[in-house]
């Protein structure tokens, strides 16, 4: 148990200080060397000789000091937030003070040798010899390094991005599970079934209310988004169905100004689980009114949406925690399909409850483009 708790331990501090980079330098330098004088042993061996291996570290160190300076502060500071020309300024100045390090290892180290630069690198070299071939070095170190940062923050985003869309996915295929259950389609098709013997005209409107209920729920919110109008149709049949379903003592009003809202979409299901928490959790008390209030207006493109209904005091906290899918999981979707544009307010008393929704919706695909046009 100690043995795996200490490995445990030093793998944290390992991977925490990225340790794991150092071996990564020596070899991308090695690689750089080998490409640049064609001969890996001549490489290794020039290595082993303490002048020509404190130059080499050199270009370990100070190359890898831009490389995480540029990572870690100038990128999230000026790149990321679109400070282009900023930033490239300070890249540049980075790479050249860089390579003016390294350019003073080739002087250190002869300095450090007893040598001249003339015995310890040959009659040519000189300033624009070191500077020549510490430049290119440098630049490409900062390039590799860049690309594989910018590869993973990439391949992140896509993780993130997947792991949200599997949310959405997940938390709309278990709206539908709870809305297509045995007991809303037995309890409809029995209150049917009993308005044909005594009100057929109203029994066959509620069938192809039922029917577009069905079609709705299997084919028509497959999209992520919807016409806001097949919505609105939905939320009307459901309700109408809903009354066959409910006591008498209940009264249901859903009132909607005229709406222009052929070129708006929304995600389906957003509007619905207000309405459905809403016939689950009213009031059927015999002593009072018992009642449910659905209000909807659009303003240009913003909906507003309100959903109210009477309450039995015992029954609700029951209302906030269990509602449908759940309150917290249509704030989730929301945030997650609409950030920053919705407001939603929840409140609720001992007689009451009552949901504001005012939320921007957004412009078919079809009708920017006819707009263009």
């Amino acid at each position: 148990m100690s043995v795996s708790f200490y490995s445990k331990l030093n793998q944290s501090w390992f991977v925490r200080y990225k340790i794991y980079h150092i071996p990564f330098w020596f070899v991308y330098h090695y690689l750089w060397w080998v490409v640049t004088l064609g001969n890996p042993i001549k490489v290794l061996q020039s290595l082993a000789v303490l002048p020509y291996a404190l130059k080499y570290s050199f270009y370990v160190i100070f190359q890898a000091m831009a490389v995480y300076f540029n990572l870690y502060f100038l990128m999230p500071r000026y790149l990321e937030k679109n400070r282009f020309v900023v930033y490239i300024s300070y890249l540049l100045l980075i790479i050249l003070g860089a390579t003016l390090c390294i350019v003073g290892g080739y002087y250190f180290s002869a300095y450090a040798s007893g040598q001249t630069i003339a015995e310890l690198f040959g009659q040519s070299a000189c300033f624009n010899t070191f500077f020549s071939n510490a430049l290119p070095s440098t630049v490409a170190s900062m390039t590799l390094a860049m690309s594989i940062k910018l590869t993973k923050n990439w391949i992140q985003t896509r993780q993130r991005q997947q792991l949200l869309e599997k949310e959405k996915l997940e938390t709309e295929l278990k709206f539908l599970k709870n809305q297509f259950n045995p007991h809303f389609l037995f309890n409809t098709i029995n209150s049917i079934f009993f308005l044909i013997h005594k009100n057929p005209n109203m029994a066959s409107d509620s069938l192809a209310k039922f029917s577009e209920l069905l079609r709705y729920q299997l084919y028509d919110c497959n999209d992520h988004q919807i016409p806001l109008g097949k919505e609105i149709t939905y939320l009307e049949n459901f309700i109408e169905l809903e009354k066959l379903r409910q006591n008498s003592n209940i009264k249901v009003s859903f009132a909607s100004k005229p709406l222009y809202m052929g070129h708006l979409e929304i995600a389906p299901f957003i509007l619905m689980t207000f309405v459905e928490n809403a016939f689950k959790h009213v009031s059927r008390d015999t002593n009072r009114s018992n009642w449910i209030t659905i209000e909807l207006d659009l303003n240009e493109q913003q909906l507003n949406f309100r959903v109210a209904n009477s309450v039995s005091s015992d029954v609700v906290n029951e209302v906030v925690k269990s509602g449908g899918i759940g309150l917290q999981n249509v704030q989730r979707r929301l945030d997650l399909l609409y950030p920053g544009q919705y407001n939603l307010k929840i409140q609720n008393d001992q007689n009451r409850f009552d949901v504001k929704l005012r939320l921007t919706l957004t412009e078919s695909v079809l009708s920017s483009s006819l707009q263009m046009a």
